[in-house]
């Protein structure tokens, strides 16, 4: 891994407020099981909606980010917030306890 491109700063401690809620955890859970390439999660997570702003939210309340590796690729990965949200909301189907893989 290079670095990270990243968007807003995750709320700090701020409660979390998502009008997408249960489609954001949605997004985190399936990078969580496994980091995607930006590519690949453009391609399954795109819409025209300005009202469903599920990769917006995810980003800006950093859920998930971008690192950007050795090879120039961008991959998403869900990040240890968004792993811990994930086992607050129940949504134990998975190991989020690893990190980016």
């Amino acid at each position: 891994m290079i670095g990270l491109v990243t968007r807003g700063d995750g709320q700090g401690g701020k409660a979390m407020q998502m009008e997408n809620r249960a489609l954001v955890l949605d997004l985190v859970e399936w990078v969580a099981k496994q980091s995607r390439p930006y590519g690949e999660v453009m391609e399954a997570w795109r819409t025209s909606c300005p009202r469903l702003t599920i990769w917006e939210d995810a980003l800006d309340h950093g859920l998930i980010v971008q690192q950007r590796r050795v090879d120039g690729g961008i991959w998403v990965v869900a990040t240890d917030r968004g792993r811990s949200l994930l086992r607050a909301e129940g949504r134990n189907g998975a190991d989020y306890t690893h990190g980016p893989r």
